[in-house]
């Protein structure tokens, strides 16, 4: 099967839906045995998955952001783990081809390595040092000019998808000039080296390892992108967190219900499912899941249906949506485990990695003590606005 010839929306999801359907039970596995799940990249690839945001002008599918989400929230609800490293690469590969804000050729090449053999490319930019590159700080990652190369030196923490990933696109400071560099390494350079790090109980099978750079050289135009302070812009393709949280969190809601209809306890004449307890649970679990769908989805079509001037707007939407629905994710998860009580805690049971998994949200960009304060200027500057155009109609 090769999803990149699929014609419709819908062949498209059908070959992902039996594509991923092996990985519900290989994420119980790989969660328990801390294993990086190798299958389930091997079979993205064999789909060709890896390709699909690429632009139709390039030989990719060139999909929309929204149709991106629902296929990131589909492997989600499989396997949480796959479906956030995923997401990094599909968004990072949809983002360089609506901007092209890279050099042609680097491009190309780039594409085409992912046509060819699923090539893998993930930022890599947070530090112990530094923590996350959102708060401000500047990387401790150098990199320094000899000759007509770059080389390059530093430690990179939360590198998700590290054992399979094919190129890092890494910040680091340029010692000549003080600014903050992008560059894309690949993993044959010499020097490069993953430090198997990762002990997080949350979303074990990202294999989010240490990025070790010891003295790496690349050429010239490694150097793809100069980061200019102040001058970012907001980013839809990050909508494929919040996307992942509601994939686990609809997987939550379909072992609760599983578990409702089949669970009888000799203290009653049916499952636990005829209780009216259990229903207003499950309805406010339904309630929660549609309210988030909706917000995401329709931000989402907001930006595919945008021109560059209006994205450029769309901080705010952004933002609000990844922490309304992780925030989603997480009460709905809590609700599923009231609704199992304590065989929810069950090492058996999925539902306590789902626990686990959805709180990791809450510590992916932007976070919540960042945005409140955004969002409550960004209210008090439309008020003030409103109220000029007011006086000016007067």
């Amino acid at each position: 099967m090769d999803i990149l010839k699929a014609k419709t929306f819908e062949e498209r999801m059908d070959i992902l839906n039996e594509t991923v359907a092996p990985f519900t039970e290989r994420a119980a596995r790989n969660d328990l045995e801390r294993n990086f799940p190798f299958e389930n990249f091997n079979e993205l690839k064999a789909i060709n998955y890896p390709a699909l945001t690429i632009p139709k002008a390039y030989g990719g599918a060139g999909i929309s952001l929204s149709e991106m989400l629902r296929y990131q929230e589909a492997i989600s609800r499989a396997d949480g783990s796959t479906g956030l490293s995923i997401g990094w690469h599909m968004g990072i590969v949809q983002d360089l081809g609506e901007t092209g804000k890279w050099d042609e050729s680097v491009l190309v090449a780039l594409f085409d390595d992912i046509k060819a053999r699923g090539a893998l490319i993930n930022n890599c930019a947070t530090e112990k040092q530094t923590g996350s590159p959102t708060r401000g700080g500047k990387p401790s990652t150098k990199a320094r000019k000899e000759g007509g190369a770059w080389v390059i030196d530093g430690r990179k923490s939360f590198t998700s998808m590290a054992p399979v990933l094919d190129y890092f696109n890494v910040t680091a400071v340029i010692e000549e000039t003080g600014e903050v560099g992008y560059f894309l390494i690949p993993r044959s350079a010499e020097g490069v080296e993953i430090d198997e790090t990762w002990d997080s109980v949350a979303m074990t099978g990202t294999g989010s390892h240490d990025l070790v750079l010891t003295n790496v050289r690349v050429e010239e135009k490694a150097l793809v992108e100069i980061s200019v302070p102040g001058k970012k812009q907001p980013a839809g393709w990050l909508l494929h967190i919040p996307a992942c949280y509601l994939g686990i969190a609809q997987a939550a809601q379909d072992y609760a219900i599983r578990f409702a209809q089949d669970y009888s306890p000799n203290s009653l004449n049916g499952p636990i499912i005829e209780l009216p307890n259990v229903k207003q649970k499950i309805g406010q679990i339904e309630l929660e899941l549609q309210r988030a769908r909706h917000f995401l989805y329709s931000v989402a079509k907001q930006w595919d249906e945008s021109d560059e001037q209006q994205r450029s707007q769309m901080a705010p939407e952004l933002g609000a949506v990844k922490v309304a629905v992780t925030n989603s994710a997480v009460d709905i998860v809590d609700l599923a485990m009231r609704v199992a009580g304590a065989h929810s805690l069950s090492e058996k049971s999925p539902l306590q990695r789902y626990y686990r998994d959805v709180r990791a949200g809450l510590h992916n960009p932007p976070m919540e003590d960042m945005l409140i304060p955004a969002l409550a200027d960004f209210a008090i500057g439309n008020q003030s606005e409103k109220k000029m155009n007011e006086q000016v109609l007067k």
